[in-house]
């Protein structure tokens, strides 16, 4: 039995919703409010007070990560009749990004392990510890950028829709710019640490959001998409 693309298309757009919320909830409302600059004390106890808190925003990043393994599978089942081996290198990009940043939240569970404070721990002295939290956010920050450079699949994404017949060429385009602004954000981040990304993540937030919202209010054109699935048959 087929399964409507209508539905798939919604299918992704829900999914990354949800990785979107799950996101912004601890990226910007969460951590935020322990993590201070330049003070490794402050960082530390605030964490170690609200360490429910941060256990709470460590499994949301869990569950994000677990839909982003799901989010490219259903892209795929969408967009495979527009072409079928664009679409499996989309699936496998995207797909080899997520244990690598599941691996990354080990830095988070440092962090956490390290302000606790725990018995094994005494042989450190207090700003030692307080010194290995910043060292441990940092490299999570690395990290994330780390597999962020796998971003290409966005961009492959983009070229699947632009060619799809079935999605507007304009979202296509976005979201090819989307994928070259998160590759291009990465490289700058080790090559210049202190560049400004702002514009460039803003863009490519802006492409994807312009896609998964098109593909929850409007779909796909259904007749298009089937015969796409036909000839592709």
């Amino acid at each position: 039995m087929m399964i409507s693309p209508q539905k798939t298309a919604r299918a992704a757009a829900f999914v990354f919703l949800t990785i979107f919320i799950l996101g912004m909830s601890t990226e910007l409302f969460i951590r935020p409010g322990m993590i201070v600059p330049g003070d490794a004390a402050a960082t530390a106890q605030n964490i170690a007070a609200s360490e429910s808190l941060f256990r709470l925003s460590l499994v949301s990043d869990l569950i994000r990560l677990t839909l982003l393994m799901l989010l490219p599978l259903i892209l795929y089942k969408l967009l495979n009749p527009v072409n079928k081996t664009i679409a499996s290198l989309m699936v496998i990009f995207a797909l080899v990004s997520v244990p690598i940043s599941m691996l990354n939240e080990l830095n988070h569970f440092a962090v956490l392990l390290l302000s606790s404070g725990a018995g094994n721990l005494t042989a450190f002295k207090a700003d030692q510890l307080y010194a290995l939290v910043m060292f441990f956010l940092e490299l999570r920050n690395y990290g994330t950028f780390i597999s962020q450079v796998l971003s290409f699949w966005i961009i492959l994404l983009g070229y699947l829709v632009f060619n799809s017949g079935f999605l507007p060429r304009i979202l296509g385009i976005w979201l090819m710019l989307a994928g070259l602004c998160y590759t291009v954000v990465t490289v700058l981040f080790f090559l210049l640490p202190n560049f400004d990304a702002t514009i460039p993540g803003l863009l490519a937030f802006i492409g994807e959001s312009l896609f998964y919202l098109w593909l929850l209010i409007n779909g796909v054109n259904g007749e298009e998409w089937e015969k796409r699935a036909v000839e592709s048959a």
